[in-house]
């Protein structure tokens, strides 16, 4: 991992990461053909980690605990993120990895913003409410939450908790029906 974070995929060749980890060639390629496989043996990780987040976005609903879970679930994207950054962030520059790769971390995107609209509209829909784009306000509130994350895993100093509860704030307020909006947000 190390060496994909001081190198980038390209930049990352196999005698460089048995010698970061103090293996011989033969022990490498007994688990891997190539630095292509090891990376996706890195992204399979990943992707079943977000996965799992995906799976984990709440119902939220439209007073203090809907906004409660959803803080917590936007600090749990945060944790998920980190543990993967450096893979995360290799996979969201699409031109350093191979398409079929970066189809799954595409996949893995839309079944986030699909998670996400569904849990957040699910209480608005359950009151007769109905909201415009959701999708796409979906969409653009998970590429803040990711580039966000992606600032504060290239060391841009962020105070990581107050960020996510930002974040979950915006996200609360962006699908919050228009009929609904307390008067003065």
């Amino acid at each position: 991992m190390i060496e994909f974070e001081e190198r980038g995929f390209n930049g990352v060749r196999v005698d460089d990461v048995v010698q970061r980890a103090g293996i011989s060639h033969g022990t490498f390629y007994l688990y891997f053909s190539n630095k292509e496989d090891l990376f996706k043996a890195l992204l399979r990780d990943a992707l079943h980690d977000m996965e799992i987040v995906a799976g984990d976005f709440p119902i939220v609903t439209r007073d203090d605990t809907g906004r409660t879970v959803l803080r917590q679930w936007v600090r749990k994207f945060f944790k998920a993120y980190a543990a993967h950054a450096t893979v995360i962030r290799i996979l969201s520059s699409a031109d350093l990895v191979p398409d079929e790769v970066y189809g799954d971390g595409l996949r893995l995107f839309f079944s986030i913003a699909e998670a996400m609209t569904t849990g957040m509209t699910a209480a608005s829909k359950a009151a007769g409410q109905q909201q415009e784009h959701v999708e796409l306000t979906a969409v653009a509130c998970l590429m803040m939450l990711e580039r966000v994350n992606y600032l504060i895993s290239t060391e841009v100093r962020l105070p990581e908790d107050e960020m996510a509860d930002r974040i979950a704030d915006i996200m609360y307020a962006a699908f919050t029906p228009v009929g609904t909006r307390p008067e003065g947000r």
